[in-house]
């Protein structure tokens, strides 16, 4: 598998990723961020990879969320891809930084009118006592901004994870699987590459 794969992982990751597009369908960039804050507990949730860009790869949020709260206190996250259909994961480890407000303006810019609201309606992660208020909370928001231009909340934006760790995992029979790992010692543009038992 070595001779075949990039010596970059980065390009290797693009290579993949274009391939699960093609298997997998729309949601092939959805990826598993996990983050802990400083009592080192982890937590894990769904979100989608939306470019490569600025040294990683980047996703956006609320600034006010859970996972937010924790990028905070510690910058140090992963990421976890996993295509069934292909039986291959990738695993990616890094820090993560702000993406500068004008990508998160023009990112902002892009999404449809609802979910604007929406990033402006919700409070993440905080406690609401049922879905009415909910609802009702976005649809006054909805009234309010309607037909308007929506400008990005100052609570919201972007992300970028850039990475210093990869493992690519393909399934193969007998559980003799592939695990390649590169890993990008400090202060070193260069990738080392590495096969690790299954």
């Amino acid at each position: 598998m070595e001779s075949l794969i990039e010596k970059d992982p980065v390009k290797q990751f693009k290579t993949w990723i274009h391939e699960a597009f093609e298997e997998e369908g729309e949601l092939a960039n959805a990826m598993i961020l996990s983050t802990a804050g400083k009592d080192h507990a982890p937590h894990s949730r769904v979100v989608l990879l939306r470019d490569i860009s600025y040294g990683g790869f980047t996703f956006f949020t609320n600034y006010k969320s859970h996972k937010a709260l924790e990028i905070e206190q510690n910058s140090k996250a992963s990421l976890l891809f996993f295509w069934k259909e292909q039986e291959r994961q990738i695993r990616i480890e890094g820090i993560l930084a702000l993406l500068p407000a004008h990508e998160s303006d023009a990112y902002f810019a892009s999404r449809p009118f609802e979910s604007q609201v929406s990033a402006w309606s919700s409070k993440q992660s905080e406690v609401v006592e049922n879905r009415e208020i909910l609802e009702h909370d976005f649809n006054n928001r909805l009234n309010e901004l309607k037909g308007k231009d929506v400008a990005r909340p100052p609570h919201w934006g972007g992300y970028v994870l850039i990475p210093h760790y990869f493992e690519f995992w393909q399934g193969r029979e007998n559980r003799l699987h592939d695990r390649i790992t590169y890993t990008q010692p400090s202060n070193s543009d260069e990738w080392e590459m590495e096969r690790l038992m299954p």
